[in-house]
């Protein structure tokens, strides 16, 4: 499986944000990104990608304040 799991830097520590991402699609307009799960789930996250370790499957994101959001 290719998929990978997202996490958020909060308070200095990482904390799982979404697992089994799929697919993730960025709107400049808003600084935000949309990732959607192998399962079909979605989240938007306001804020950037601080790295990706693919081999590693994983997704590290540093947040803007403020809550995420469910679709």
């Amino acid at each position: 499986m290719c998929e990978a799991n997202a996490y958020i830097i909060k308070d200095g520590q990482e904390e799982l944000f979404l697992e089994s991402v799929d697919i993730i699609e960025p709107d400049e307009a808003s600084a935000s990104y949309r990732l959607v799960t192998i399962y079909g789930d979605q989240k938007i996250l306001k804020g950037r990608i601080r790295y990706m370790n693919l081999v590693n499957h994983k997704i590290l994101f540093e947040a803007e304040t403020g809550p995420a959001t469910s679709k």
